[in-house]
């Protein structure tokens, strides 16, 4: 499948443990190279690759990075959104994930990385998560220049088809039967 050159930059962003690395994988499976440096290696959490790329840390001190990114994918936790230059073109994919399984989701890997859990309850974490993914929803919707598609990551397991044609659609085509083939629901282990 052919696709227009574009000239924007797609994000894919949500809270960690929402489905950002699976989408990532699907963009490129569906055509969409991403921005990737292969930093942080595949590991049992996370057996298909992260997808990470370090310098988006650094975006506000340092965004020149993207002057090579437009017409494809780079992953951004949604705290980090903030931290793009406003006077540019995004489309940004937010995975929405229930936040109950994203924060079990974290403290098993937190277990497994020996990290301490949080000295907070997991109900004020996902109260907290709601409220931030809120504001910077809020703030995303301030720019014109960025467009933004939520996709839901439980959904997205259980009939990937409708979800990736819309996701197809918003980048401006990518092969959906590829995209879709990449969907392993035994990753989708921390169900609520």
């Amino acid at each position: 499948m052919t696709s227009p050159t574009r000239n924007y930059v797609t994000v894919v962003s949500g809270a960690p443990r929402s489905g950002t690395s699976m989408m990532m994988r699907m963009l490129e499976a569906g055509g969409m190279a991403p921005v990737t440096d292969h930093a942080r290696t595949a590991d049992v959490d996370n057996p298909n690759g992260y997808y990470e790329f370090e310098a988006v840390k650094q975006t506000r001190v340092d965004a020149s990075w993207l002057d090579d990114a437009g017409g494809h994918a780079v992953k951004m936790v949604y705290a980090l959104l903030r931290d793009l230059p406003v006077d540019r073109g995004y489309r940004v994919v937010m995975m929405r994930r229930d936040l109950r399984e994203v924060v079990r989701s974290q403290n098993k890997m937190l277990e497994r990385l020996g990290k301490p859990r949080r000295g907070i309850s997991d109900e004020r974490v996902v109260e907290m998560f709601e409220k931030h993914l809120d504001q910077i929803g809020q703030w995303l919707a301030r720019y014109p220049g960025f467009q933004v598609l939520d996709v839901d990551y439980n959904a997205l397991l259980v009939e990937p088809r409708p979800h990736l044609e819309r996701v197809a659609e918003f980048l401006d085509g990518l092969d959906v039967d590829a995209m879709a083939a990449v969907v392993d629901p035994s990753l989708y282990r921390n169900r609520s």
